[in-house]
């Protein structure tokens, strides 16, 4: 609004998400593929980005990709070329306007000009902005222009925004054959909303307070602040939880709601302190949560409990300035137990969002939780509730939690391997095709879906072709390579003692030659290949093909991604093709050499 000053400083919140805009950077495999885990067993949604980074790929699948048509002649060289010199900006909602500079390049002593536009992407002219189009006129000599496009202000607390500013068609004069930048001609403006409802946390420095108790009742004030912004009416939630006083003994058990009207900065929670003979003695004391901010207000991540709750630690003990000096001895020699308290939140909450569909998250975009994540959520539960038993990575460093999630992971993966096999017997199925089928699309499909929502989230083809590439590598060295090194290592270990099973069928073995004579042979782990070289051959020939349709894509379609509906379709036929062609050619040339799964 008119006459309203721009806020002095950054918060860090507002600095990290202006870093953020500017220097937007793809995800990693590992968050795509847990958010599509989740999504398809209704876990908890894992947030990948804001509302500018999906604006970003709405807006550029609108905009048509520019035709390559191969020239007769040698194409003219332009005279000038005009560029942005800057493809990603961020500013405040506050700021009242952000400046866009023009550059050119070449010969500079011609006039020329060259016209530009605004193009909505999350935040939308008229609204957010005010829309810009028009020419600018560089004169002889001039090198650099700017124009200035006005940046609407509000009071709403809302999600960071952005659009797009784009030249259009450059003249020279005379009839000079100037031309614009292909790779800089489009840039984004990222609108930082500083109308923050604030952070919450308690007032008092640390994660311990100390209130006085006495022999008659009393009332504890336990201030709450609001820092990093005040707009808009915020509350929160609080009570109160035992941890060594006696609720109804020595405090009475308080539970409500803390309301900050618009611009208030600070609220106060009332604790009946109950008077008792034993306050005298001192050492008791309860807890005090803040949880579920409302209407775009958070909670203090540095705090005890983090983002999802603050917990502050109510001593109640006869002097307080005795019992705060020993207080800070007893903060220095309990810090583990701090981060424990942390530790068995954390845990706690693994249980809860195992449980819960979406995690307990009902107030998604999308309204809550859909029929499919009920479904998923029922058939996927146990083994929510078994990776629940995981410790957090609070212990130990994050080690006890990465040994242990190993350990689960193996587990899973013996019981699949056993189910597979059981299944491919059942049906009268060979390993191979059951490995190449059913194995390898359970293993492939989080990834898939990984890759999907990679390829909506992200302007370039990387993060989603790179999902694909790693989960072949972590399925090839991890899934096989590491169970037949631990195996070569047992049968290697096995110095004595013979294995009926294993002299039955490797022993007189002719196609075993290289370990050595029959009769004479030592144990040792075997895997008899097959129709697994024909196998890797063929997977060998259909990954060439689909890296040429990849890119042929980008020389005629412009990219990997995306593109016109013929071509898409097409190129989705082809993939699907590919792969159907190697299921049927490796599951024909595994009947051939060994016929099916059934037992003999």
């Amino acid at each position: 609004p008119p006459g309203r000053a721009p806020p002095p400083s950054l918060s860090d919140d507002q600095a990290a998400r202006i870093l953020i805009a500017m220097g937007h950077k793809p995800r990693s495999r590992a968050q795509y593929r847990v958010s599509a885990s989740r999504a398809l067993f209704g876990g908890k949604r894992l947030k990948l980005g804001n509302a500018f980074t999906l604006g970003l790929t709405r807006s550029l699948s609108r905009v048509s990709l520019r035709k390559k048509v191969a020239p007769l002649d040698e194409p003219e060289e332009p005279a000038c070329t005009f560029f942005l010199p800057t493809l990603n900006q961020a500013v405040l909602e506050s700021c009242g306007h952000v400046a866009v500079k023009v550059k050119r390049a070449g010969d500079v002593n011609i006039p020329a000009s060259v016209e530009y536009k605004t193009v909505n992407g999350s935040a939308v002219s008229g609204d957010d902005y005010e829309e810009a189009a028009g020419w600018l006129e560089f004169a002889a000599g001039v090198v650099e222009m700017e124009f200035k496009v006005q940046i609407n202000d509000d009071d709403r607390n809302e999600e960071d925004e952005h659009f797009f500013v784009k030249l259009i068609t450059a003249k020279g004069d005379g009839g000079r054959f100037v031309d614009i930048k292909s790779d800089a001609a489009q840039a984004r403006i990222a609108i930082i909303d500083d109308d923050d409802a604030g952070v919450l946390s308690f007032a008092c420095d640390g994660d311990e307070l100390v209130v006085p108790g006495s022999a008659s009742d009393s009332t504890a004030r336990i201030a709450v602040q609001r820092k990093q912004g005040a707009c808009g009416e915020v509350s929160v939630r609080y009570f109160t939880e035992e941890a060594g006083a006696i609720a109804g003994k020595q405090y009475e058990t308080t539970e409500g709601t803390l309301v900050f009207e618009n611009g208030q900065l600070e609220g106060v929670i009332e604790v009946k302190i109950l008077g008792c003979e034993s306050a005298s003695s001192g050492g008791d004391r309860f807890r005090l949560f803040l949880a579920e901010p409302q209407n775009g207000a958070k909670l203090d991540k540095n705090r005890d409990g983090g983002e999802e709750r603050n917990i502050l630690t109510v001593s109640i003990g006869p002097d307080v300035r005795g019992k705060e000096s020993g207080l800070r001895i007893k903060q220095s020699l309990t810090k583990s137990w701090d981060k424990s308290v942390i530790g068995s939140a954390n845990w706690a909450t693994q249980f809860k969002e195992a449980v819960l569909v979406s995690g307990g998250d009902d107030d998604d975009e999308g309204g809550g939780p859909s029929i499919g994540d009920y479904i998923g959520h029922v058939i996927a539960c146990p083994w929510k509730v078994l990776f629940a038993f995981v410790p957090p990575t609070d212990f130990c460093g994050g080690w006890l939690c990465f040994f242990c999630a190993l350990l689960a992971i193996g587990f899973v993966t013996m019981m699949i391997n056993d189910m597979a096999s059981l299944l491919g017997c059942t049906m009268c199925i060979s390993d191979e095709i059951t490995a190449i089928t059913f194995v390898a699309l359970g293993t492939s499909l989080p990834d898939t879906f990984a890759s999907m929502t990679a390829a909506k989230a992200e302007p370039h083809a990387d993060s989603s072709v790179g999902n694909v590439t790693g989960s072949n590598s972590v399925n090839v060295f991890l899934g096989l390579g590491l169970p037949w090194m631990f195996a070569a290592i047992a049968w290697a270990a096995q110095s004595d003692g013979v294995n009926e099973k294993w002299q039955s069928r490797f022993q007189f073995d002719p196609e075993l030659s290289w370990l050595g004579a029959p009769g004479s042979r030592q144990q040792a782990f075997v895997v008899k290949a097959g129709s697994l070289a024909f196998s890797v051959g063929v997977f060998s020939s259909c990954a060439v093909v689909c890296i040429g349709i990849l890119a042929v894509r980008r020389m005629f379609c412009g990219g990997e991604l995306g593109g016109a509906k013929r071509s898409k379709y097409a190129s989705a036929a082809c993939l699907v093709l590919l792969w159907l062609l190697y299921i049927a050619l490796s599951s024909w040339k595994s009947l051939e050499a060994g016929g099916g799964g059934c037992a003999k």
